[in-house]
């Protein structure tokens, strides 16, 4: 039986770049992914991976998210680094149960668009069942190879999403591909100074599907793909890196 999509699904089709003509979203969520095997879509099928797509997992993660918004205030909406406006169109990768992918809602206001992006379909089915709101949509893709047009996002943000994938810099590019001119990107991850645990860091990828990041590598992979006005601001082991995108991508 087909499942008619909600009025905020229906308004992210026409960024996509390849919509699918019968769409259905049994629950709550667009899925472009499909039952196809994880290794198929180079999704990062590590122990950190299982976990959260697990029942208990999904609670342990909860529980982090919050403990670490009241240790640290820094997992707050990301929402005055996007230098957002009502009406805007903001992207959430990783979205998890999607806790930020709501408050970004409330920031755009109802004649905005909240879209929460995640590879998980038992976090997906908690956002879109916790969260229902004309602007709020929620949609299952690959963050290394986003299925939205380019230059058609006016702000994207990752929090603590970015070491769990696999190919990080394909990601990070997808991401300012499609921003607009003119649109802020703000990513929060896990970070370590140079040293033995950077290096340990990365090879954790290959050990459980998590990594840490350098003191300035995000900041120099998004200078790469001519972000500008980089910043970045670092609590601990935790840093955001934002800027704003300098011009269209062809």
């Amino acid at each position: 039986m087909r499942v008619t999509i909600s009025p905020a699904t229906q308004r992210v089709l026409p960024l996509l770049t390849d919509p699918p003509t019968a769409p259905t979203a049994p629950h709550g969520y667009l899925d472009l992914l499909g039952p196809q095997p994880a290794d198929d879509q180079g999704v990062n099928t590590g122990i950190v991976q299982s976990l959260w797509s697990s029942r208990i997992g999904a609670s342990l993660f909860d529980h982090a998210a919050t403990t670490a918004r009241r240790a640290f205030g820094i997992l707050q909406s990301p929402a005055e680094r996007l230098h957002l406006q009502p009406g805007h169109t903001v992207l959430d990768i990783g979205c998890g149960p999607g806790e930020i992918t709501a408050a970004l809602a409330h920031t755009v206001g109802p004649t905005g668009l909240s879209l929460g992006v995640d590879i998980s379909e038992s976090m997906l089915t908690r956002a879109a069942h916790q969260h229902h709101a004309d602007n709020i949509a929620f949609l299952r893709a690959d963050a290394q190879r986003l299925p939205l047009r380019d230059n058609t996002i006016d702000a994207v943000t990752c929090i603590a999403g970015l070491q769990l994938i696999p190919d990080p810099v394909a990601a990070l590019g997808e991401m300012i591909r499609v921003l607009r001119p003119g649109g802020y990107l703000a990513v929060l991850v896990p970070t370590v100074r140079t040293g033995p645990l950077e290096l340990i860091g990365r090879y954790l990828p290959g050990a459980g599907g998590a990594r840490f990041f350098g003191a300035t590598e995000i900041a120099d992979i998004v200078k790469g793909f001519e972000l500008g006005e980089v910043g970045t601001r670092r609590v601990g082991m935790i840093q955001w890196t934002y800027g704003q995108k300098l011009r269209a991508t062809k």
